[in-house]
C-alpha cells in the first residue's frame, strides 16, 4: 500500500514566500485643470447635507480673494502663508456681503476620500446659484499622502473638477510635514504656479 508523500514542513530559518498584493493603478493627473462651468448653474439642487455654512466679512475686508476649507485639515492655513498676495483666510464658510459687495473664493480641500466628498458638497452648494456675491474662482486639491493618486481617487478628482471652474493639484510637500515655515523657498512648482495664476485672474477682477 503506497503512502502519501508527506508535505514538507515550513523551515522557520528560511524566508517565507512573499505574498504578492497587487496594487491599485495609479494616475498622475496635470497640476492645473479647467473642465468646469464659470457661473453657476441655474435649476441645480443644493446638497441636502454637508455643505459650508455662511458668514459675513467685516465692510472693509475685501482681499483678492478668500481661501475656504471644505473640511478640518484642508491646508487653507499653509496655502495662506505659502501665497502671501493680500489673501486671507475666510476658515470653513462662504463670505457673504450684505451688501452688493463680491467676494472671490479659492475652496481648498485634500485628496483623499473625505476631502473630495466635502469638495464636491461645496462645489454643487455654488453651482446651485445660491450664495450671492461669490466669485468662485476654483478649487485647490492638496495631496493628502505622497506619491501618485490613486486611480478611484483620480476618478473622483475629475468628476469634482467638472462642477468647479479650476482645480489646481498640489503635490505632497515633505518639509511642510515636517514643521518648516511655508514661503516660497520650500514652496514646490506647483505652488508658485497657482500663485501665479490666482495673481492674473484676480488683477482682472
Amino acid at each position: 500500500m503506497s503512502r502519501r508523500p508527506e508535505e514538507p514542513k515550513d523551515n522557520p530559518w528560511l524566508p517565507r514566500a512573499a505574498v504578492v498584493v497587487e496594487a491599485e493603478p495609479v494616475v498622475e493627473a496635470p497640476t492645473y485643470v479647467s473642465l468646469g462651468p464659470q457661473s453657476p448653474q441655474r435649476g441645480l439642487v443644493q446638497p441636502g447635507a454637508g455643505g459650508l455654512g455662511t458668514w459675513t466679512p467685516p465692510g472693509s475686508a475685501r482681499p483678492p480673494w478668500w481661501w475656504v476649507s471644505c473640511h478640518g485639515g484642508a491646508g487653507e492655513s499653509t496655502l495662506a502663508l505659502a501665497i502671501p498676495q493680500g489673501a486671507e483666510s475666510g476658515g470653513r464658510g462662504w463670505p457673504i456681503s450684505s451688501t452688493s459687495e463680491r467676494h472671490g473664493v479659492v475652496l481648498v480641500a485634500r485628496t483623499h476620500a473625505g476631502g473630495l466628498h466635502a469638495a464636491q458638497n461645496a462645489g454643487r452648494q455654488w453651482a446651485a446659484g445660491a450664495l450671492e456675491g461669490v466669485d468662485l474662482l476654483g478649487l485647490v486639491a492638496v495631496a493628502d499622502a505622497p506619491g501618485p493618486l490613486p486611480k478611484s481617487l483620480q476618478q473622483w478628482l475629475k468628476l469634482v473638477a467638472g462642477g468647479v471652474p479650476r482645480v489646481w493639484r498640489i503635490s505632497w510637500n515633505e518639509a511642510w510635514r515636517l514643521g518648516e515655515w511655508p514661503d516660497a523657498r520650500n514652496s514646490a512648482k506647483d505652488v508658485r504656479k497657482l500663485a501665479s495664476e490666482l495673481a492674473g485672474l484676480t488683477n482682472n477682477r
